[in-house]
């Protein structure tokens, strides 16, 4: 009787919060005159959890890159003022892309359809289109091989896919097709099939934690998914606290990727989160991730990646859901570790390599392109797997299994394999690069993050 009245009062609550959004309507401003560089993007709407996260999706979906975000929430509205530009540098020209973002973030149900290209195609796939799997478990040399084995036997196709490892664990997103209809799969033998055989990879040789498979048909954001599976995967953390660092190749501890501090702004009853790293495309949503799926209320916060020294400075004013901000150092120390998590998933290291896969797409591609990868004790890192218009447009990043970076007969080898046509070598940045980086990093870090931080109490005093 007591459950009866709390759904009663939940859904009194969504009707009311329905009734305050039509009653207050977003207000969505595009301005290309506003700034020399930039397409300036204001939003002003009703608050409520995750509307910075879903705001921050719709840019990202069309790979728009965010230079300056500035928050805040006073009492119950939102606004929030975002810098954008395309992959050039230039700013928003395309009529089409600039009503798609005004419809979207002026929409109730706010979070745009996945584009189907960098700038157009903003329809949304059909319901009955693919089925997507979702795969957690410890990572190994040849796992998304073993994968790809088991749904090309089972006459699945891979349309698309997501794959990302982090500290000796791995995460995926896999849409895949019936072999004979290109259509989902609804056949439910077929599917309990699938994911005991895929429970089983994932499980390996059963010494390390039970890997875990999940089957839905339709679309899934599959970035926002990893995130939220790597996290879960964690037990709801990254890192038992005191657990070690992430090793490297010849089992040297990678320097972070990150430099996160928290600190505590008692006049306010804000918890202080400021960020510095190299900036990289999708930082903000990455971050964003960890402190929505963290269940955090960003208040006020201020954001710039502008500048030639390509570095990313975040701070963030927030606090719990519950209304309270951090409380203890376990706390505190749970939210450092899936900060620098989060920007690690997918932060270049300098040892891995870049290889794209172009070619015509087939019935069990896929497998034999991890297959060839195995047999050349190639270890994936991250993958992102698509097909558009009958073409296979694979990206992944490798090491060797040792992580450490693959030398040039290895890709000689591959590429004798699978054909110098289809594999495209690009080079990350070298390992020296990225220790002077990170060496130069930590000297002023202390500096300049306390530095940041009365920007940042500047900021919340005239929104107070």
């Amino acid at each position: 009787m007591a459950r009866w009245g709390e759904m009663v009062e939940e859904e009194d609550d969504d009707e009311y919060a329905k009734l305050v959004r039509r009653m207050n309507p977003p207000r969505v401003v595009i301005d290309n005159d506003a700034c020399d560089n930039a397409t300036v993007i204001r939003v002003d709407r009703v608050k409520k959890h995750g509307i910075l996260l879903e705001a921050v999706q719709v840019l990202v979906d069309l790979n728009l890159v965010i230079t300056k975000a500035y928050i805040s929430s006073d009492g119950n509205w939102f606004m929030d003022v975002f810098n954008v530009t395309d992959q050039d540098g230039s700013k928003l020209q395309n009529m089409e892309v600039i009503d798609h973002i005004q419809k979207c973030l002026e929409s109730d149900g706010y979070l745009a359809p996945p584009a189907n290209g960098p700038m157009g195609g903003f329809a949304p796939p059909a319901e009955d289109q693919f089925t997507s799997i979702e795969l957690t478990g410890a990572d190994r040399p040849g796992l998304l091989s073993e994968v790809c084995a088991v749904l090309a036997a089972l006459s699945c196709n891979i349309v698309k896919a997501e794959v990302w490892t982090h500290d000796r664990r791995a995460a995926a997103v896999i849409q895949i097709t019936d072999e004979a209809t290109g259509l989902a799969i609804h056949d439910v033998g077929r599917l309990s099939r699938a994911q005991e055989l895929l429970c089983n990879v994932m499980q390996g040789d059963g010494t390390c934690n039970c890997g875990s498979t999940g089957v839905s048909v339709g679309a899934a954001r599959a970035e926002r998914r990893l995130h939220k599976l790597m996290l879960e995967d964690r037990g709801g953390g990254e890192k038992a606290v005191g657990g070690g660092e992430e090793r490297g190749g010849c089992g040297k501890a990678r320097p972070k990727a990150a430099k996160v501090m928290v600190m505590d702004c008692t006049e306010r009853q804000y918890t202080v989160v400021i960020l510095r790293c190299r900036d990289r495309p999708k930082l903000l949503f990455d971050t964003l991730c960890a402190l929505n799926d963290l269940q955090y209320v960003v208040f006020h916060g201020t954001v710039d990646a502008e500048g030639a020294s390509k570095e990313a400075y975040q701070e963030y004013y927030i606090r719990h859901v519950d209304g309270h901000p951090v409380r203890s150092d376990a706390e505190r120390t749970r939210l450092v570790r899936c900060l620098e998590a989060a920007v690690e998933r997918r932060a270049s290291n300098g040892l891995e390599l870049e290889l794209e896969v172009r070619t015509e797409d087939r019935m069990g591609l896929l497998s034999e392109i991890t297959r060839v990868f195995r047999e050349n004790s190639l270890s994936i890192i991250r993958a992102a797997i698509t097909t558009k218009d009958g073409k296979a447009e694979d990206t992944f990043y490798v090491s060797d299994t040792y992580g450490n970076p693959v030398d040039g007969r290895t890709i000689d080898a591959v590429g004798e394999q699978l054909g110098h046509a289809v594999l495209r070598v690009k080079r990350s940045r070298n390992d020296a690069s990225v220790k002077a980086e990170a060496e130069g990093g930590a000297v002023s870090v202390l500096g300049s993050l306390l530095k940041g931080s009365f920007q940042g109490l500047r900021l919340i005093r005239s929104y107070s």
